[in-house]
């Protein structure tokens, strides 16, 4: 089998693992933000029940998780689908390492901005919504960008719970073949030319929300 022909048989799996990429960020984006938030504003018992739940998600091996939840959980009657398990698994494993980027970018802000906002009259979620948000968004960029090219590379996981994703097709590929260097040659080739772009996008993201951002304090 040649080059073009192993890379193509590899990405015949791309379709899952676009799907679980997707899947996995609907629930990344909102773990990071509510849980970063909560995490930041929290105090006392509160603060440590929101830390723990962003620790578990975080520290967690993606491995261990994706087999306790796709084969232990039918033992207590509860069954979900390789599909639901792969990208809630690693959108949450992801989204715990994204709440910090979000408490981080809210701590770095001014605390003079958010007071002066409560002194005009706005209420504490207007201060958050209008104020502190769009300028930690900013600093949240880069690191959310990373984040989603992890998620897409951790997607090879998911070929452990059955699904026929990239690394899954070019498991088969290799045995068929009894090529081994070329295939997972070809694997890496193959996940390089679907994170890449993701890579350009993020930079004329940060660039657009930089720029913008720069009218606004001239402004």
């Amino acid at each position: 089998m040649s080059s073009l022909a192993i890379l193509a048989g590899i990405f015949e799996g791309f379709r899952i693992t676009a799907l679980v990429t997707a899947l996995g960020l609907l629930y990344a984006i909102p773990f990071a933000l509510l849980f970063g938030i909560f995490q930041h504003f929290s105090k006392g018992p509160l603060r440590a029940l929101v830390t723990s739940v962003i620790e578990f998600w975080r520290s967690s091996p993606v491995i261990v998780l994706l087999y306790a939840f796709y084969y232990s959980l039918p033992a207590f009657g509860i069954y979900l689908s390789a599909i639901a398990v792969g990208s809630m698994v690693l959108g949450l494993n992801i989204g715990g390492y994204g709440s910090q980027s979000v408490r981080a970018a809210l701590q770095a802000l001014d605390r003079g901005q958010s007071e002066a906002g409560l002194a005009l009259g706005l209420s504490r979620f207007n201060v958050l919504r209008f104020i502190e948000l769009p300028q930690a968004i900013t600093a949240m960029i880069p690191t959310f960008i990373n984040q989603a090219i992890q998620l897409i590379k951790g997607t090879a996981l998911v070929s452990l719970i059955t699904l026929t994703d990239m690394t899954f097709r070019a498991k088969e590929i290799a045995q068929l073949e009894y090529n081994p260097v070329g295939v997972y040659s070809g694997l890496l080739l193959a996940y390089f030319i679907v994170c890449y772009p993701v890579t350009i996008f993020g930079r004329r993201v940060e660039f657009a929300f930089g720029k913008s951002r720069q009218k606004i304090n001239e402004f």
